[in-house]
């Protein structure tokens, strides 16, 4: 009997010493709020949260890392030995433009992780957060840049193991990746405008390989323009596909080409610029 009357009246203190509803907001009205994060801690937060939605599906991997391997396999052997007599001899002009290409192919995903989230109402709850508005696209695309990097070693893995040879060292190529994530990092913000201007994921698909398929097949990633009709030529020497796999091919034979790498460098900051601006037009919109 003691026992249960001492466990009734530990029961009995507890409810008196419970706060109400109004003690707590009292306590939250009284204390000071924590500090808002800065602009590169709420990136860096989202951009965690996009590497941790690989850890749960895993199957994003497969686009850089399956598809990248294909392309340089598929391509090399096909038209090694047509283009340039061997596939040892090819894959030195090959492997960069590949790399290029893969890359730039899977940055549509950004827009289809955007439009995904925003079917699912995950958007609605970033907007009442009190932090810096681009935070969340930031983020998604800094996540995208892990996973194009994941390609891009893939891609130099495979190339090393048929026969490319870098002149540029590790240097070169450290260079060549760099230029490589920084356009893509900028071209992706035009996936993130599609991914809240459509409907649908399907739709932000179809849009990307519309505009990403003749950008990416009508360059110099395969063949010298030189090659092409004069009119092709005019488009494919000023595409900014091309600009970069010529930049990133000299690069990483130890060149150090000023033009491309200005022009590439010009092509990334007026992506952001307009197509960043408008991306977040559209979020604050939506």
């Amino acid at each position: 009997m003691t026992t249960v009357a001492t466990k009734t009246q530990d029961l009995d203190d507890l409810e008196l010493t419970t706060p109400t509803a109004d003690d707590l907001a009292a306590l939250l009205v009284n204390k000071e709020r924590p500090p808002r994060p800065s602009a590169l801690s709420a990136s860096m937060t989202f951009g965690w949260r996009a590497m941790l939605k690989i850890k749960h599906v895993p199957e994003q991997l497969f686009d850089v890392t399956v598809f990248p391997v294909m392309m340089v396999l598929m391509y090399a052997y096909l038209f090694g030995g047509a283009l340039a007599g061997s596939v040892s001899a090819y894959i030195q002009f090959l492997l960069p433009g590949v790399m290029v290409m893969s890359v730039v192919m899977i940055t549509m995903y950004s827009g289809v992780a955007v439009n995904t989230d925003i079917a699912k109402g995950v958007f609605d709850r970033f907007r009442t957060l009190p932090i810096w508005r681009p935070a969340p696209m930031v983020g998604y695309l800094l996540g995208d840049v892990i996973r194009y990097m994941i390609a891009a070693i893939v891609i130099l893995g495979v190339g090393l193991a048929i026969g490319y040879r870098p002149d540029g060292g590790v240097l070169g190529i450290a260079a060549g990746v760099l230029l490589l994530l920084v356009f893509s990092f900028s071209f992706s913000w035009i996936w993130t405008m599609f991914g809240l201007m459509l409907r649908t994921e399907k739709s932000v698909m179809g849009v990307s390989m519309m505009v990403i398929m003749p950008l990416t097949f009508l360059s110099n990633v395969f063949v010298d323009p030189k090659t092409m009709p004069g009119w092709l030529q005019a488009f494919v020497n000023n595409s900014p596909v091309s600009e970069l796999a010529s930049a990133v091919r000299e690069l990483m034979a130890g060149n150090w080409p000023a033009h491309d790498i200005a022009v590439t460098l010009g092509w990334s900051v007026g992506l952001v610029l307009v197509f960043g601006t408008w991306t977040m037009r559209l979020y604050n919109r939506k």
